[in-house]
This record gives structure tokens, C-alpha cells and sequence, in this order.
């Protein structure tokens, strides 16, 4: 399976013929009906690019460069210039590109190779048709989002004494802001922006709360639960984080497909029924009356 995909890819990126328009850049159904494919597919390539290019010119086999499609007068689509330029007599492809804003148009990609170290290079072959800046860079996943050290959300409860009451809102709140983690990726450095933006409290008693607000203090509160028996609880609290992240190097910030969970639980605590009565004494006298 993986070699018919590879040739299937290689077909139709391959280099233009003789009075053939070249390729159009930036249009990814003509490249691959798979858009996952060619976005893998391009930047496994730049980091051949990368790996190439780290060793000395008079060692390398393989060679890749960044130039523009050019037409002859023979009608011949040719290779131009690492600048952006075409040899005298030669005329600029002027292929439509749409790309997002803030990203960067990459031209053509070419490749030539040799045998040996001693031996002569080979024609320059068109492999790559080009497009945005953001294809040609690897992709932040769902796996690699989840693997970051993302922090345990801040879970506070009101009130917070080792008990609370029954039939009594016992108040729940935690914090809503992002966060800015760095990482790297098959050698970029990556800035992931992290932001909780759903949470699920599970009070302990068979009840549950889903809420996209992250509570408030008393007495502005609107997350709350109310216990109905005497007993012992703890409170989880699980965030739900969304993220996007940002490639050094390019400008465009790319939402990640996929979210996030991290989870954090209170301390144990009683869930006590009290009720008021008149007592002949005060309860603050030492030692205590018995009616206390």
C-alpha cells in the first residue's frame, strides 16, 4: 500500500513537460485528493532539505533547490533562478497561489544528485510544484498535543474547611487562562498556546457538572452543587483544552486538530447536616453545657 501511494504522489507532482503549463501552487486538490498525504509529504521532504544541506557541499550526493518554473521560447518549462528570477529570453510562470494570511509563497522545489562524490551532477528535475509556507512545515497532532506538560487545572471550592453542608451550595471555580508551552518538533522549535475551554466537575456523589464557564467567587458564583445526604467527597475537576501552535520561523499561528484533558481532585471532605436549637447556656462556655 505504501508504494502505490508513493507513486501515485510522485506522478502527479512530477516535473512539467515541454509546452505543458506548469503546476498550479497553492491548490492542493491538484496535488493530492489526500491532504494529509501532501502535507506529510512536504515537509518529510524540507527535512531532507535540512539534512542535506548540514553536510559539506563536496559530500553531498543529493542536492535540492527553490526556484521558479520558466518558459523558453521553445515552449519549454525550465528551472529558474534561486531568487525568484528567469534567464534572459525566458518568461515567469505566473501561477495563482492562495495562501493564508501572514504566510509566505514557496516556489518550485528542484532536485539534482550524482552518483559519487566525483561524479557529475545530473539535470535539475522538478519535485515539488510549491504552494504556502504552512504546507511545507510538520504538523502539531492531537497525540503530540496530548503529550505536552499540560498543568492540572487550579480546582478551589467554597467553602474550604474540610466540610461543607447539605442542601447548601458548595461553590466551585477555577482558572480560564491560557497557557504558553515550547517544544519541538523533527527539529523545529514549536510555541503551543493552550487554553482550557471546558470543564466537567464530578462532585463525588453520583452527580456531574459540564460547563464552558469557568465559576466565579460567592457571590457572583454559577457553578455550585448542593449535597443531599451526610457523608464523605472529594470533588474532580477535568479541563478540556484546546490549542493552537506556531512554527519559529513563520508568522501563522495553526489551531490543533484535537483536544486535551488534565485533571485535578480536592482533598477529602464531610458532608455534614446541622441544626439549629435554643440552649439554656452559651455554647462558648467552658467546660461546654451539655446541650451544645
Amino acid at each position: 500500500m505504501r508504494g502505490t501511494v508513493a507513486l501515485v504522489i510522485g506522478v502527479v507532482v512530477m516535473a512539467p513537460q515541454a509546452s505543458a503549463a506548469p503546476p498550479e501552487r497553492g491548490n492542493k486538490a491538484r496535488v493530492s485528493d489526500d491532504t494529509q498525504a501532501f502535507e506529510a509529504l512536504s515537509w518529510l521532504r524540507e527535512r531532507d532539505v535540512q539534512r542535506v544541506r548540514a553536510l559539506p557541499p563536496e559530500e553531498r550526493l543529493v542536492e535540492y533547490e527553490r526556484a521558479p518554473y520558466c518558459r523558453e521560447a521553445a515552449a519549454t518549462w525550465v528551472m529558474g533562478f534561486a531568487d525568484g528570477t528567469c534567464a534572459t529570453g525566458a518568461d515567469l510562470a505566473q501561477a495563482p497561489v492562495q495562501c493564508e494570511e501572514g504566510d509566505t509563497v514557496v516556489m518550485p522545489m528542484w532536485r539534482r544528485e550524482r552518483a559519487t562524490p566525483a561524479s557529475a551532477w545530473s539535470e535539475w528535475t522538478n519535485i515539488d510544484p510549491g504552494g504556502c509556507g504552512v504546507d511545507l512545515l510538520p504538523v502539531l497532532t492531537e497525540a503530540d498535543f496530548r503529550r505536552l506538560p499540560l498543568p492540572a487545572p487550579t480546582l478551589t471550592m467554597q467553602p474550604d474547611r474540610g466540610w461543607v453542608l447539605i442542601n447548601i451550595e458548595t461553590i466551585t471555580y477555577t482558572d480560564p487562562a491560557p497557557i504558553t508551552l515550547r517544544t519541538d518538533l523533527l527539529g523545529y522549535g514549536i510555541t503551543v498556546e493552550a487554553t482550557p475551554t471546558r470543564w466537567t466537575y464530578d462532585y463525588g456523589d453520583g452527580h456531574t457538572l459540564t460547563t464552558t464557564s469557568p465559576g466565579h467567587t460567592y457571590p457572583d458564583h454559577d457553578v455550585f452543587h448542593e449535597y443531599e445526604q451526610p457523608g464523605t467527597s472529594a470533588i474532580t475537576l477535568t479541563a478540556e483544552w484546546t490549542g493552537r501552535y506556531q512554527i519559529d520561523g513563520n508568522p501563522t499561528w495553526r489551531d490543533i486538530n484535537g483536544t486535551a484533558t488534565t485533571t485535578a481532585t480536592t482533598n477529602p471532605f464531610t458532608i455534614e447536616e446541622r441544626t439549629s436549637r435554643l440552649v439554656s447556656d452559651l455554647c462558648t462556655d467552658k467546660p461546654k453545657p451539655p446541650d451544645c
